[in-house]
């Protein structure tokens, strides 16, 4: 499955962005669909995760209450509402899917997915 991110861009402290990430190629509500980040200077790390029918979700305790998972599998797409943004968010959001099954560690784990989209930059500027 190929994945597209997109919706990356500058934002002030305290705004909001949405990211999507669109697949194809692929059978979309077969994923577990995740996303991640990089900032500058540091590793990657796991954001959120969403399972196939988009019952469960699972967040980083760093953007719980203020980033949201969903995904429309009729769109193939998944997306990232990111409200009330910080200068620590500053990274490039990437997403990923997996055909694991769902568990809070693996969805947190980035060896675990098998697809990766190419990344979007998000600036949050204070």
């Amino acid at each position: 499955v190929q994945l597209q991110a997109s919706g990356g861009g500058l934002v002030q402290a305290g705004g909001s962005l949405r990211l999507s990430c669109a697949a194809s190629g692929g059978t979309f509500g077969s994923y577990v669909m995740g996303w991640f980040r990089q900032a500058p200077g540091k590793e990657r790390a796991f954001v959120t995760a969403i399972s196939w029918l988009g019952r469960r979700t699972h967040y980083a305790e760093s953007v719980k209450g203020r980033f949201t998972i969903s995904r429309d599998n009729a769109k193939n797409t998944a997306y990232l509402q990111m409200n009330s943004l910080k200068p620590e968010d500053t990274a490039v959001y990437f997403c990923a899917a997996t055909t694991s099954i769902w568990g809070t560690i693996v969805v947190a784990t980035q060896a675990r997915y098998d697809y990766w989209g190419q990344g979007t930059q998000v600036t949050v500027s204070s």
